[in-house]
């Protein structure tokens, strides 16, 4: 499986509901991070980037909940 690029990040982003004007902006930023977490933890880009994105959907459901 290919890595996605910045522009399927921003897309899965925008359909887990972060906001429009900030998905390319998290896109770079999620996409670093999964990249430091593949070195530094010895995991997967993908697992890395799975890890990330659940995280980030937990937090757009905790913040409709409030």
């Amino acid at each position: 499986m290919a890595e996605p690029d910045l522009e399927q990040i921003a897309q899965i982003l925008k359909q887990l509901g972060c906001p429009p004007e900030k998905t390319d902006e998290m896109a770079v930023m999620l996409d670093k991070r999964a990249r430091q977490l593949a070195d530094g933890k010895g995991r997967s880009y993908e697992e890395a980037m799975a890890h990330l994105i659940s995280l980030m959907q937990k937090g757009w459901a905790a913040q409709g909940n409030s």
